[in-house]
């Protein structure tokens, strides 16, 4: 059941901040991650590759999209059919979409159908954080994390009453609103923020009817995109030692793509990720958390033609989840983690699948060391899944201080990817017999961290097997073989007022299947190098900033033929401080009107504007 909130968010958002008496101020998080080990860890001590984005960087960046805001970034490349709201990939270190695991807020989330989540429709001004593992952490979490981790933490409380609204109307006729409040007292705490956004669009696909190229249909017409979304977060101490909290994100869209009658050109998405949390921490010594949630990933599809809207079919798909884990500080420095999840798959479609539902159990052990200028941390997991019965990852890292702030880092881990309900049971092209892709990366790195600086430099190689591919007549199997090796440099320095982040990726993803035609071939649509470069600069209430991207060339058949160029683009900004509450935020994107495609056949928006009122209480 779709959701109707058009306007309802936005005012329940402002309506409620009576509701809480709040609990102890959150931790310090800015330079922790929890994503990498399941516990908090400082971000220098981390013996794996890590990054975090912020609010504050969300907010000065003025990135319309989660796409905006990571693209370029180390290890990350994305593709996308057809502008806001199209069906976008995340390829992390040359693996999959369906090879990287996405949290929201500890829930997994992706439809089980396919694999893939939708970032397309998580909405950024619902967006708190996010934090960026590369690399294989299969040994925390099974399934799907052979390529790395991006876990979203959507808008929690600071201390006290706080209130956030913003404004925005951009290109294509782009209207978008949100608005918020927050408030956390001595127990318990609350927070509701409400998004909603349209636009126009622009043409989705240059296909050709005629030709049968791109999407195989000639709809020369602007495919717009709305979402609106509600993110309710809050949770009470219950004494010293217990608390429990909650959350919930609603996220419903409506797309319009360029297709046929048969796949339609009008889809109705919905996202919503529920999840509660009870932790209890009796002493500084022993903590045990549980968690349960719930991601129904849900797509409505119809086809529009002359004002009439006919129904096609329904893909609607549910992961539910559970989990408990127990941490001992059992020595200073050294700690035990262990813990179980369960996780149950259902599948609900027009589409009949002959299995639509399946579970898996998955226990797991970690140790994270500290030996003076010695780190360790080692993991192994064990997972139970229904189909494909019992699969064993590990992994192990290695930190070294050598002062001064440099350090190095060596780590090795395996993974594994069970198939999806679309691999094995999706009718004429499908195959039940797949088993998991199997997975072993190494990574070595050296990091220094200063006052106001840092760098970081990177070095991987992974190895994937029993890659599932398409044969001849389309049907998935066990065929194929991946290596895939990269480098990933980092660099960030606040210099006389400037502040400078750049990043840079080249990545080297390979067909490594023995007698296969398309043997050392590039993997498709995976650009071999990247990078990213943010400069900003404040004068009093004024701040500026650029930000340059820019990724080469790629293929996007496994054959190698079809070869898409490489593309670059600008991005200025300008914000303007009008009092301490209210500030004014324009951007000019791709200010060179570069035209490019990450997908053959589909459009990238060109130069676009925006315009922003922001309003945040102190």
């Amino acid at each position: 059941m779709k959701l109707p909130y058009h306007t309802l968010s936005l005012a329940l958002a402002l309506a409620l901040p009576g509701i809480a008496s709040a609990e102890q101020a959150p931790t310090e998080l800015d330079d922790v991650v929890v994503t990498a080990t399941r516990t908090p860890v400082s971000i220098a001590d981390s013996v794996v590759p890590v990054q975090v984005i912020d609010r504050e960087q969300i907010d000065r960046s003025q990135a319309g999209s989660l796409m905006d805001l990571l693209r370029g970034r180390a290890g990350l490349d994305f593709v996308n059919q057809g502008g806001p709201g199209k069906i976008t990939s995340l390829f992390m270190r040359g693996s999959a979409s369906n090879q990287v695991l996405v949290l929201v807020d500890g829930v997994r989330i992706g439809a089980a159908s396919s694999g893939m989540p939708a970032l397309q429709d998580l909405p950024i001004d619902q967006i708190e954080r996010v934090e960026i593992v590369r690399g294989p952490r299969s040994s925390l979490y099974g399934s799907e994390a052979i390529g790395g981790v991006i876990q979203i933490f959507t808008r929690a409380a600071g201390q006290g009453l706080q209130q956030n609204l913003a404004l925005t109307a951009g290109s294509h006729n782009l209207r978008q609103a949100s608005a918020g409040f927050s408030n956390r007292g001595e127990r318990g705490w609350v927070s509701a923020q409400g998004a909603w956004q349209k636009t126009d669009g622009i043409n989705a696909c240059n296909g050709s009817a005629t030709l049968f190229q791109g999407c195989y249909v000639d709809e020369p017409d602007r495919d717009g995109y709305r979402n609106t979304s509600l993110n309710v977060r809050g949770g009470y101490a219950l004494g010293e030692t217990l608390s429990v909290e909650g959350h919930m994100l609603d996220a419903a869209s409506r797309n319009q793509y360029d297709g046929s009658i048969y796949g339609g050109n009008e889809a109705d998405n919905q996202q919503r990720v529920y999840g509660g949390k009870l932790r209890w921490t009796p002493g500084d010594a022993f903590g045990l958390s549980v968690q349960v949630g719930r991601n129904d990933d849900q797509a409505d599809s119809y086809y529009v033609q002359a004002g009439k809207r006919s129904f096609v079919s329904t893909f609607d798909t549910r992961r539910d989840t559970a989990s408990v884990q127990g941490d001992f500080l059992f020595a200073e420095g050294q700690q035990l983690s262990v813990g179980g999840d369960w996780q149950k798959d259902q599948v609900t479609s027009t589409t009949s699948y002959s299995i639509d539902n399946r579970d898996n159990t998955g226990v797991f052990a970690e140790y994270q060391g500290r030996f003076g200028a010695h780190s360790l941390q080692a993991s192994v997991r064990n997972d139970d899944n229904e189909q494909f019965g019992n699969h064993t990852t590990g992994s192990l890292g290695y930190g070294l201080a050598l002062g001064h702030g440099l350090r190095l880092t060596a780590s090795a881990g395996t993974g594994f990817k069970a198939p999806t309900f679309n691999d094995l049971y999706f009718p004429w092209s499908s195959n039940p017999a797949l088993k998991p892709e199997e997975s072993t990366s190494v990574n070595v790195g050296i990091a220094q961290y200063g006052e106001g600086w840092n760098w970081t430099f990177n070095a991987y190689e992974s190895r994937i097997d029993q890659l599932i591919a398409l044969d001849s007549t389309y049907t998935p199997y066990n065929i194929a073989k991946a290596r895939i090796r990269g480098a990933e440099l980092t660099g960030f320095v606040s210099l006389a007022g400037f502040d400078i982040n750049a990043q840079a990726s080249f990545t080297d993803p390979r067909d490594h299947t023995r007698g296969a035609a398309s043997y050392d071939n590039w993997l498709p649509r995976r650009a071999r190098s990247s990078g990213r470069l943010d400069v900003d600069r404040g004068f009093g209430p004024l701040r500026v900033g650029v930000t340059a991207t820019a990724t080469g060339h790629r293929f996007d058949n496994a054959a190698n033929s079809l070869r898409l160029a490489g593309y670059g683009t600008v991005d200025l900004r300008v914000e303007y401080a009008i009092n301490e509450a209210w500030s004014l935020q324009a951007r000019a994107a791709n200010v060179f009107d570069r035209e490019y495609e990450t997908v053959a056949w589909y459009n990238q928006p060109g130069r676009e504007y925006q315009l922003t009122l922001r309003y945040r209480s102190r």
